[in-house]
């Protein structure tokens, strides 16, 4: 695909760390990279200049989500996501493939289809591999996603087996169904927490050969030890000249381990759904805003942050906001929050350039070991 390329800038010498940059037809992402989540088009709360200014460079949208409201086709008649929701970036799509993990209640599957019953009205909406692409081709995003089967935390090897097995099948045909030679399709590596069944999940994707490679099914229950070492038996079998992307992993501490083991791209919804609940990441670690010790506190919620929640206004502030029940509140803890993510990944991005990746991490651990 001729629109996309990845280039390495720099590998850490003692760790897996990688800085590079993906090259879209709508700008370069500097990896690491973090993307915040905006599912229905939109980052809950922010306005896309809000976003660039924190310093995000790409967002996601999700694929379930857009199909049931408002329909992948009026956003088509807009002349894709980019112009619907007003933003010249990079955009990702999720598949819907999550959606068979969080919305199990909701959903029938087998060999060919998923069926969702939706959330919103209780009509059918059916997902095939062919169709998820149709959909993500409508939307137009950059990076696009093979339907996958996101099995839950704990479930039986042979179950997982199935899942694995069912999600290669899915990419096939997801990569003959893409028509679109301006998107690249990702594929993604299944197999819960099983060596074995990472390694066949990766081997067969890369059978197939796809542009980009996600790491899914993580963070769904697992403890974060069990996550890095999946991390640690899948990421090398990754080719090192495609991107990595670790699927809606969100905690400071995950991305800065992920991106110590060779993952480039990450998304959650943390950052922005626990701004939206008065709680703030920091350079010092997390801060609850609502907290009766903030009511005096007339100091900046962190000095090391630009954002404009900790350049204009005090913790005294921020927790009457909250307490007052006012929409800024959320509002500014989202930006800042979102505005902590970039700075982060900027600063782990440079610690890998400059050879000190390892260094940085032990400092940022034990600070955020140490935080209150």
């Amino acid at each position: 695909m001729t629109s996309f390329a990845f280039h390495l800038d720099a590998v850490d010498p003692l760790t897996a760390g990688r800085a590079g940059r993906l090259q879209t037809p709508h700008g370069t992402l500097e990896t690491p990279a973090f993307m915040p989540v905006g599912t229905l088009g939109t980052v809950k709360g922010l306005l896309p200049a809000q976003l660039r200014d924190a310093g995000a460079q790409m967002v996601l949208a999700n694929t379930y989500h857009l199909a049931l409201r408002p329909g992948e086709k009026i956003v088509a008649e807009h002349g894709g996501l980019h112009r619907f929701m007003d933003w010249d970036g990079p955009i990702l799509t999720d598949s819907g493939g999550f959606q068979v993990f969080s919305l199990a209640d909701l959903r029938k599957l087998d060999d060919d289809r998923i069926v969702f019953r939706s959330h919103i009205d209780g009509n059918l909406l059916e997902l095939t591999p062919e169709r998820a692409v149709q959909i993500q081709e409508d939307l137009g995003a950059d990076c696009i996603m093979c339907l996958d089967e996101c099995p839950p935390s704990g479930e039986t090897p042979e179950k997982v087996r199935k899942a694995v097995d069912r999600t290669t099948r899915w990419a096939e045909r997801c990569r003959a169904a893409q028509t679109r030679t301006d998107q690249a399709l990702f594929g993604i590596v299944q197999g819960g927490v099983h060596p074995d069944l990472r390694r066949r999940s990766a081997e067969g994707l890369l059978a197939i050969g796809f542009p980009g490679y996600a790491v899914g099914g993580l963070s769904v229950g697992e403890p974060p030890d069990v996550m890095y070492s999946t991390l640690d038996c899948t990421v090398p079998i990754l080719p090192a000249e495609k991107p990595r992307y670790l699927m809606g992993v969100g905690r400071p501490e995950d991305i800065l381990e992920a991106v110590c083991r060779g993952i480039d791209m990450f998304d959650c919804v943390m950052p922005t759904r626990n701004g939206r609940n008065a709680m703030a990441f920091t350079s010092s670690g997390p801060v609850r805003m609502r907290n009766a010790v903030h009511q005096r506190d007339l100091s900046s919620l962190d000095p090391e942050c630009p954002c404009i929640a900790c350049t204009r206004y005090t913790r005294s502030y921020l927790r009457h906001l909250f307490v007052a029940k006012e929409m800024l509140g959320p509002i500014l803890l989202s930006l800042h929050n979102i505005t902590y993510y970039q700075t982060l990944v900027r600063q782990i991005r440079r610690a890998v350039i400059e050879g000190r990746l390892a260094e940085f991490r032990v400092n940022q651990l034990a600070r955020w070991a140490g935080a209150p």
